[in-house]
């Protein structure tokens, strides 16, 4: 596997100068840019196949061990605050449990059984999406849940640095992150931990995008968890509709925090219609916009009123 094999390029790399070592371990970084650019084409078609299963009733659900399965966890953490995704339809699989976020759990990533325990309990099926990442491309935990997963009916997302491996072989969406030798062969909380990052990114936002949960370059699902999120919050709200502050802080707290309804309210619509075109558009605040301007012209402001 390309990402264990020790490369001769860096058999002396001990006895380089702190310059030198920097040089090339940013080589490796700017590397493994180019191998998410490469896979770009993989990355869309499991975006769009995720966003099928997601706009219903879908779950998410992230498995993986060791680095791998940090960075997974961590994106999928990220989901809840910046677009508020239902914490119910969130799965966060991680060989080892809880404690493996912070330490080494021995053997967990070789655990098959409590790996298909794991998909069993969690009655994941047809409706779901699940996303395994492992730089090798064969870890037994993360290739037991894709495997049982699929079995179930679900879809899986592979994404592995090597290729020609289990589990891209049998993820229904594979995506391949040629990032080749580490710097410190076997390390991939490097090369291969940053491609995947960027890709876990990637993917995850251009899903929630395609889901309505982004309007005009902003996060209109912010949940504001603290002072500087609320605060967020009022400003997305007076950019999208030119409305001060204390208009906007009141529709905020008619609409129960709500940044779309919030949104809707400022350009004069009735609480209630607001909360059924969103349930009826699925979220997608700029087609709920579009929906009642055409129902009825009269009962949202102008564009140009409101900046929208």
């Amino acid at each position: 596997m390309n990402t264990e094999r020790l490369s001769p390029r860096y058999v002396d790399i001990d006895l380089w100068d702190p310059v030198d070592i920097l040089d090339a371990m940013i080589e490796g970084q700017l590397a493994s840019v180019a191998a998410v650019r490469a896979a770009r084409p993989a990355i869309e078609q499991a975006a769009l196949a995720m966003e099928t299963r997601l706009k219903e009733d879908g779950r998410l659900i992230y498995v993986g061990a060791g680095t791998s399965g940090r960075l997974a966890v961590q994106d999928g953490a990220e989901l809840m605050p910046t677009f508020s995704w239902p914490r119910e339809r969130l799965l966060l699989l991680l060989a080892g449990g809880d404690e493996a976020m912070t330490q080494a759990v021995e053997g967990a990533e070789d655990d098959i059984g409590r790996a298909a325990e794991l998909i069993g309990q969690h009655g994941i099926g047809a409706a779901d999406v699940l996303i395994a990442v492992a730089a090798s491309g064969t870890t037994p935990f993360t290739l037991t849940c894709l495997r049982e997963a699929r079995r179930r009916g679900a879809l899986t997302v592979g994404i592995a640095n090597n290729p020609d491996t289990p589990l891209l072989a049998e993820a229904d969406r594979p995506i391949l992150l040629a990032t080749g030798p580490e710097p410190i062969a076997g390390s991939t909380r490097m090369n291969a931990g940053t491609a995947q990052r960027i890709t876990l990114n990637l993917l995850s936002t251009l899903v929630m995008i395609r889901l309505g949960r982004i309007y005009r370059g902003m996060m209109v699902e912010v949940q504001a968890s603290n002072a500087k999120l609320a605060k967020r919050r009022e400003k997305i709200l007076a950019h999208l509709t030119g409305q001060n502050g204390k208009q906007v802080r009141d529709a905020l707290r008619r609409s129960n925090g709500s940044v779309k309804l919030a949104l809707l309210l400022l350009q004069g619509c009735d609480l209630r219609d607001a909360e059924a075109v969103l349930e009826r558009v699925g979220g997608r605040l700029r087609v709920a916009i579009d929906h009642l301007a055409k129902a009825n012209p009269a009962s949202l402001r102008s564009k140009e009123d409101t900046g929208v």
